[in-house]
């Protein structure tokens, strides 16, 4: 095996006189350099320190924006389930006089059972928006129709609504199908 010193070339004397041409570095100069490369190094380091911070917060409301709308493909199912059975109660006859003592239990029940799902839902940061009298709200309202203003309402108004609004933790889960008093 041979030397590694016979492989590596030998340096030159012409080669030591070089370094030994270039001017040594001044302490003055020694100074700058070593302040710039202090300055370049805490900049780097202050931009790492706010990307890491950057990152956490990210992270942070990703994780509870996680929590918060994991469930909100199940929660469009329930919000279903809820509006079939108001559905229901709606296609009950209305209460009336000497009515059989059967319908009004049944009516009653499924009232209370009605009022237990939304408070179920409520509790679960499902919320239900009545849209009926408000005014048209593109962000929380689907148009399904328009027709002409009746009196005293004015244009732009909510004056039917097949479904409410639903919202999962403040964000739209389910928008209102409504019906809009038309302008003019």
């Amino acid at each position: 095996m041979s030397d590694p010193a016979e492989t590596s070339p030998a340096s030159t004397p012409a080669d030591q006189t070089e370094n030994a041409e270039a001017a040594p570095e001044t302490p003055e100069q020694a100074m700058e350099r070593l302040t710039a490369e202090r300055d370049d190094m805490r900049d780097r380091w202050l931009r790492a320190e706010a990307e890491m911070q950057n990152l956490r917060t990210r992270s942070a409301k990703e994780a509870t924006d996680a929590r918060q709308y994991a469930i909100q493909k199940f929660a469009r199912d329930v919000v279903e389930a809820a509006e079939n059975l108001r559905r229901g109660l709606d296609a009950l006859p209305a209460k009336a006089e000497g009515e059989p003592e059967l319908l009004a239990k049944l009516r009653e029940g499924f009232e209370g059972v009605e009022r237990s799902f939304l408070g179920i839902l409520e509790r679960n940061g499902v919320a239900k928006k009545e849209a009926m009298g408000q005014a048209f709200d593109a962000e929380y309202h689907q148009a399904m129709a328009e027709q002409p203003a009746p009196e005293g309402v004015e244009p732009g108004t909510v004056i039917q609504a097949w479904t409410p609004c639903w919202t999962l933790n403040g964000r739209l889960l389910k928008p209102a199908m409504v019906v809009v008093a038309a302008k003019g």
